[in-house]
């Protein structure tokens, strides 16, 4: 039986948007690591519920999803 792979490279063409996303606190400025939760909105739209590991403080972001193009 043969498989085909996809090999994709490790080389990132351009800095992944969400290191430069990640929010900070805004009452005690430290830093998020990960939403406690996230949720769809609609297709294009998710939800992150933040909160902060040192004061308690919580937000909510959303953010837009782009659709990716897949070519066979």
């Amino acid at each position: 039986m043969s498989a085909i792979a996809e090999v994709m490279s490790t080389v990132a063409l351009r800095r992944d948007p969400r290191c430069s996303e990640l929010p900070t606190c805004p009452v005690c400025a430290d830093s998020m690591v990960a939403a406690e939760a996230s949720a769809y909105v609609s297709d294009h739209v998710i939800s992150y519920l933040w909160t902060c590991d040192n004061c308690g403080y919580g937000f909510v972001t959303k953010h837009a999803v782009k659709h990716r193009m897949v070519c066979n």
